[in-house]
Formats: structure tokens, C-alpha cells, sequence
């Protein structure tokens, strides 16, 4: 019998060339597949919620939190939310055979450049089982084949839900292995994964920053990063104070601990006087925690005194570092010296220095005079996201899936050889 490398090598390979195989199919079919698979779920519900009930019942034992209790479990409503998403993902447009650009030459030769699938895209995820359904429609729309290896505490909802979708692939045709689940959860498995660069070109790890630092220390696949997410919004000496006020709320409370929320806010010291009693005020009525630099605490008393680990803090709970800064060279500066390279924001009413901070901010995504909470695939206009990227190869901030595709020359001739 096959050791567990051996099963992944094996696994992998048949990634691979069902790749090769869902590179070829038309949009119209890939599209039928994700409708095909989101109805499967459905008319599968009780089956589905039995198997998740095997990993709650695990969970409890274990003594999981009521928080990662409530991310694992599955019922009748959420299974119609993946089956949904799925149907979603059917309507986005498709990438792959766009041509993106063309071009003449002096010789007549046509040079262009046309979007291609990836190949194989490996996923490792942690919790959410309704990842295995979410990941694998993206990928497979973007014409590639997914290996997917979630969780221990999700394994037996994983394992169903990837049961139930390969059964679609198998009724239509498609090679199974398109979609593929590491069935055990042993480290052995990830480690073993993380080795098949000849069979899968891309790692997409989607968890806490202590899985991707994991996978980036022991991956031989290039892996797309994010570690977390330091977001700041910087008030400029030009700023609307309602307008402002409004952003800051919202950024920093609407959902703390996600990674697009804010968690450094920098001050003009032209407007600090006026601004920081307003705003620091509103805050601490949200039950936010301030922690401030020496010029924010003596405008806002309330604050603690911020410390210089408090500038790379990614709190993901009520928690705000403010700091005064002298201009927008200031602000900047702060920004690509502690970002995460992630999201930020400046709040202006003067064009050129709104111009300047799109410019020279470092970061993934950047905004004028609105929250940080929109770097979001769905907010952004993509459809749907696989994840986020803080890294600048292969793609950079929230990724649909244009960036699950690469692209390819085509030249077209008429007989030109080269002189």
C-alpha cells in the first residue's frame, strides 16, 4: 500500500494532466459544470450536514471555541449560500482566451497576448469547509485543476463536499482528478505537497499568518503571501471631518477583526487640535481602545501611550494606533516603513496630494476618501475572490479570476522569416 507521500505524488500527477484537459473546455461547459455541481449540493444537504456533524461532535470534544464551532458547521441554509456562490462564479465572465493586447510589428507580424489558465492550483485552507466548494469553482472556471487539502477539523464535511462535486465531473465527463482533496489530515500530507513542484504550478494557503509562514518556509511551489493585514487611513490636513469621521467608524468597527480593517490612523498636526478630541471621543463611545504617540495622548487623554510594536500591530479587535505626522511626506513614510503592504487610505479634499498618495503608497490596494473596508474581491468588482496577495508575483491585492490565469504570445504571420 502507498505511504502518504507516495498517495500525494500520485494525487498530483493526476492534477496535472486532468489540467490539461480542463484547459480545453468551453466557457459554456465550465459554466453548465458549476450549475450542475451547486444543484448536486443542494439535492445532497442531509448527507452534507450528517458529515458535518461527525467534525462538530470532534470539535466539541476537543474543546473548540463557540467561534470556530459556528465557522465548521453547515446547515441547510449555508449549503444553499456555497451552492449560490457557485452559481456566481458561473455568471462571472471568463478569462481564459481573452486577448489583452495586439500589436504590429515593423515586418507585419501580429504580436499579441492572449489569458491562459495556470495549470494546477494547490490550496491549503483551514476550517471552512465551504472553502472546498468556494476555491475549487474559482479554479476550475479559470480552466484549471485544484488540489485541495483543508483542515483536520473540517475533514469528513470536506471530503463529502468534494465527494458530491466530482460526481458532476464524472457524469459530464470531465477527468475527477480536475478536483482534488488530500483525504488525511497527518503534516506528512502538506509536506509532501509542497514538494510537487513538477505537477503543481501555485500555492494558495488561506489562513492565520502562523499556516502561511508554514507553508512559505517549506514550499518548493511559489506561494501566494499574506501574513496580515497593518491597514492606515491617513487624515490630511485638507480633510472633510464628517466625511473622515464616517470612514474612521467604519473601517476600524463595522467587522475589527478581519484583515481590511484599520488599525493605524495617522493625523495631520495641522488638524490634530481640531479633529483628534472629535474623533478620539466617537471611538472610545464604540469601545474602541486608543493607543496613541506622545501628541494624540495629550490631545486625547483617554489614550495609552503606543509603543513601537504598536505601529506593526495587526490587533484584529478594537484596538487603533494614532499617531500626529507632520505632512503627507510623513504619512507616507510611516506607511511603507510599518504597512503590511495590504490596504490604505487617505482622507483629502486636495487632488494633487490624493494623487501623490496613490502614487507612492507601497501597498495593494490604495484609496482615496473611502473605507478600508472595500478591498474585498466582491467589493472591488471581481465576483468573487480566491484570496488576497500582499506579494507583487503573480498578483497583487484581492484575487478573482483574471489572476487564477497567466498569459501567453501568439504571433500571426504570413510567411516573415527572421533576417
Amino acid at each position: 500500500m502507498e505511504n502518504i507521500s507516495e498517495q500525494v505524488v500520485s494525487i498530483a500527477k493526476g492534477a496535472r494532466l486532468a489540467s490539461l484537459a480542463m484547459a480545453r473546455l468551453a466557457t459554456s461547459v465550465k459554466n453548465s459544470m458549476l450549475r450542475a455541481m451547486a444543484a448536486s449540493l443542494e439535492q445532497s444537504s442531509a448527507e452534507i450536514i450528517a458529515e458535518n456533524g461527525r467534525d462538530l461532535e470532534v470539535g466539541r470534544q476537543k474543546g473548540l471555541s463557540a467561534a470556530m464551532l459556528d465557522r465548521l458547521m453547515l446547515d441547510e441554509k449555508r449549503i444553499s449560500g456555497i451552492a449560490d456562490a457557485l452559481r456566481e462564479v458561473a455568471a462571472l465572465p471568463d478569462p481564459v482566451g481573452e486577448v489583452t493586447r495586439m500589436w504590429k510589428r515593423p515586418n507585419e507580424l501580429m504580436v499579441g497576448k492572449m489569458r491562459i489558465p495556470l495549470g494546477t492550483i494547490g490550496i491549503i485552507y483551514e476550517s471552512r469547509p465551504n472553502v472546498t466548494a468556494d476555491a475549487a469553482a474559482l479554479c476550475l472556471k479559470a480552466g484549471n485543476a485544484v488540489v485541495l487539502r483543508g483542515g483536520s477539523e473540517a475533514i469528513h464535511s470536506n471530503l463529502v463536499i468534494a465527494r458530491v462535486l466530482q460526481g458532476v465531473l464524472k457524469e459530464m465527463g470531465i477527468p475527477e482528478a480536475a478536483l482534488s482533496l488530500i483525504p488525511f489530515t497527518e503534516r506528512e500530507g502538506v509536506l509532501a505537497m509542497l514538494k510537487q513542484e513538477e505537477s503543481i504550478d501555485l500555492i494558495i494557503p488561506r489562513g492565520g499568518e502562523s499556516l502561511i509562514r508554514f507553508v512559505v518556509e517549506n514550499s518548493r511551489i511559489p506561494v501566494i503571501k499574506h501574513y496580515k493585514g497593518v491597514c492606515h487611513i491617513f487624515v490630511d490636513a485638507s480633510a472633510d471631518f464628517d466625511k473622515a469621521e464616517q470612514i474612521i467608524v467604519n473601517s476600524k468597527t463595522q467587522r475589527p477583526g478581519v484583515c481590511n480593517a484599520l488599525e493605524t490612523l495617522l493625523i495631520h498636526r495641522e488638524v490634530a487640535a481640531e479633529f483628534i478630541p472629535r474623533i478620539a471621543a466617537t471611538l472610545s463611545r464604540l469601545g474602541v481602545e486608543l493607543r496613541g504617540d506622545a501628541e494624540f495622548c495629550r490631545l486625547a487623554p483617554a489614550a495609552s501611550e503606543a509603543t513601537e510594536a504598536d505601529w506593526y500591530a495587526e490587533y484584529l479587535e478594537l484596538i487603533l494606533a494614532c499617531r500626529v505626522v507632520d505632512d503627507i511626506d510623513a504619512a507616507i513614510d510611516h506607511i511603507n516603513r510599518y504597512c503590511s503592504l495590504h490596504t490604505e487610505s487617505i482622507i483629502t479634499s486636495d487632488y494633487g496630494r490624493a494623487q501623490r498618495f496613490i502614487r507612492e503608497v507601497n501597498s495593494s490596494c490604495v484609496m482615496v476618501n473611502a473605507s478600508t473596508r472595500f478591498a474585498d474581491g466582491g467589493q472591488l468588482g471581481l465576483g468573487a475572490e480566491i484570496g488576497i496577495s500582499t506579494t507583487k508575483l503573480h498578483s497583487f491585492g484581492p484575487m478573482g479570476l483574471e489572476d487564477l490565469t497567466t498569459t501567453k504570445f501568439i504571433v500571426y504571420g504570413d510567411g516573415q522569416v527572421r533576417e
